[in-house]
């Protein structure tokens, strides 16, 4: 479905909704992965689904911090060129969606480092074209992040292999910053980066342990650290849940793949579907524990 539906704008749903005849929002900061777009009548930051641009600058600890991560990821000895490749990636979004597009959203949270509201997505070019899937092809983004059903009805799981496949034939034809990717010391490049990942994921885990609630905490609202701080979740079952967001209740989480009827019983006194953030309207509050 084409054009603007009748719901507020920025209210999660289950469905995605489409948005066409989106344009670009001028002087607003983007990059290749994350920009802001006009959608008639509001702006919306939207976050693309399934990719991960480099960045275009350094400008945060944290930002320093990716940059590095993703030099490692693209075998890159010079991580300054991280960030040439982030701007040229900016450049080459801005070229693709000079002319008008349709945005599809479910209004998914995609927070991240962002200090905004911004949402998850897909873009559809003027030409038909999938945007992630330009990126990817162009040498100017990698398979990573959240993912979902795509507006074409592709499967998370086959729309991310077939993502995968068209990062493995960028590298192979040295597309955009593949050219400059290092194939002697990629692995240990990696490697170095899985080894620090480790040390950071024990340091948090232990972190996350002294200051984990006592309480249920809100399914919809609830962070990566906090969801694996539960016996039974870890990072892979936390992004799924992520990206599975709204919940309307406790048992849409049978819906998330890798969670059977078992785990939702384990998962259950963890977890709230708060009434606020609740996306059917006039109900009470989902509780955690079962009726």
């Amino acid at each position: 479905m084409h054009g603007r539906r009748s719901e507020s704008p920025l209210r999660p749903t289950d469905k995605l909704q489409s948005f066409a005849s989106a344009r670009l929002v001028e002087n607003q900061p983007h990059d290749g992965d994350s920009f802001y777009i006009d959608v008639g009548d509001s702006q919306i930051h939207v976050r693309l689904y399934f990719v991960d641009c480099p960045e275009a600058s350094t400008s945060a600890t944290s930002d320093a911090q990716r940059v590095r991560e993703q030099a490692r990821y693209f075998g890159l000895p010079d991580a300054t060129r991280v960030v040439h490749f982030g701007k040229e990636a900016g450049k080459f979004v801005e070229q693709v969606l000079s002319k008008p597009f349709t945005l599809h959203t479910a209004f998914a949270n995609a927070l991240g480092r962002s200090t905004e509201r911004r949402v998850y997505g897909f873009i559809t070019t003027e030409d038909g074209d999938d945007l992630a899937t330009l990126l990817v092809q162009h040498g100017y983004a990698r398979t990573y992040g959240i993912g979902r059903e795509t507006p074409q009805k592709i499967s998370r799981d086959e729309m991310a292999g077939r993502l995968r496949d068209l990062e493995v034939a960028a590298v192979l034809k040295r597309a955009g910053i593949w050219a400059e990717s290092d194939p002697n010391r990629i692995a240990e490049l990696r490697g170095s980066q899985r080894h620090e990942e480790q040390e950071l994921k024990q340091l948090q885990e232990r972190t996350t342990a002294a200051e984990t609630p006592a309480g249920p905490i809100d399914l919809n609202n609830a962070t990566p650290e906090q969801m694996q701080a539960v016996k039974g979740i870890g990072r892979v079952l936390a992004a799924r849940i992520i990206a599975a967001r709204p919940f309307r209740s406790l048992d849409d989480l049978k819906n998330v793949p890798g969670i059977g009827r078992k785990k939702l019983e384990q998962f259950r006194p963890h977890f709230v579907v708060r009434e606020e953030n609740n996306p059917k309207t006039g109900g009470p509050m989902q509780k955690g524990a079962p009726k």
